[in-house]
């Protein structure tokens, strides 16, 4: 018997050629939840780039309302995208590794249905992750708001950016610099840890902000408790832009004003039951 009785199936959904790289195992995957006697749904760009026929197929802003678990097939990048689509539905994901980095998903391909099956007996671990939330406003009115899994980030491609940080309503510096990483705990192993950022496990309840190429070197990361109200203001700008986990971008102009927070629900992970957040450090970042 599994608790998990609807299971939605999403692959790498924006990108046609990878989509056709991994259909055998796509393939192979549904056919074997179905054989359980599972109700299984495939994501609908899922389903068309892999030519995956016969299935229940729906949005992927749908599938909240129609599986219990919801396993995604790709990068870590997919996993980002789809953990903010699905946040609000608060179901759990799971991760099967067809990227290269493998931080968000991390069964392997090669015996994910082995590791599918202890998963559905209840041989897994549960891990809740923070996501956080961002509103631009200009001149006093919202222009724009979105989510991140990993981060938000500020950024000039052309030249040093002035920025003001407050935080709770408190002034506590400006930076001259490439830009500004404002990171969960998962976001620290990305952009923030190429940056020069600490590592954050996932259990902590704080955000990394980490300047990009700071002016002063004394300029440093600083971590800071998920609870805090991070305001950060562009007083000189040259062709900035915001960036939610990479993914999507928006220019800003002198005078904005970018409010981040902790959003208002998490993400639950699934993850087999020996899993080590530590040892997955060590094979992704060839620690000795």
């Amino acid at each position: 018997m599994t608790a998990f009785n609807s299971i939605a199936i999403i692959g790498k959904y924006l990108n046609k050629s990878a989509l056709q790289m991994m259909q055998t195992d796509l393939a192979d995957l549904v056919r074997h939840l179905a054989s359980l006697n599972i109700d299984v749904w495939v994501e609908e760009h899922t389903a068309i780039g892999a030519e995956l026929n016969g299935f229940n197929t729906a949005k992927l802003e749908d599938i909240g309302a129609k599986a219990d678990l919801a396993i995604v097939m790709g990068g870590d990048g997919t996993m980002l995208s789809v953990a903010r689509n699905l946040m609000d539905a608060g179901i759990p994901l799971v991760g099967i590794n067809r990227g290269r980095f493998g931080f968000l998903t991390d069964l392997r391909a090669e015996d994910m249905l082995d590791s599918i099956d202890a998963i559905l007996a209840g041989a897994y671990r549960t891990e809740t992750r923070m996501m956080m939330t961002a509103s631009v406003l200009r001149a006093g009115k919202k222009v724009y708001g979105g989510l991140a899994f990993n981060d938000v980030v500020i950024k000039s491609g052309l030249r040093l950016i002035e920025l003001e940080v407050e935080i709770n309503g408190k002034f506590m510096h400006k930076q001259r610099s490439d830009g500004l990483i404002l990171s969960t705990p998962t976001g620290t192993t990305a952009y923030a840890l190429s940056a020069g950022g600490p590592i954050l496990h996932p259990d902590l309840d704080a955000f990394a902000l980490v300047p990009i190429n700071p002016h002063t070197l004394s300029n440093r990361p600083i971590v800071l408790s998920s609870e805090s109200l991070i305001e950060v203001t562009l007083v000189q700008v040259n062709d900035a832009q915001i960036s939610f986990d990479g993914q999507f971008q928006l220019d800003l102009e002198f005078g904005d004003r970018v409010i981040i927070k902790r959003a208002d629900r998490d993400i639950t992970l699934l993850h087999p039951s020996d899993y080590c957040y530590f040892e997955m450090l060590r094979n992704k970042l060839n620690w000795g």
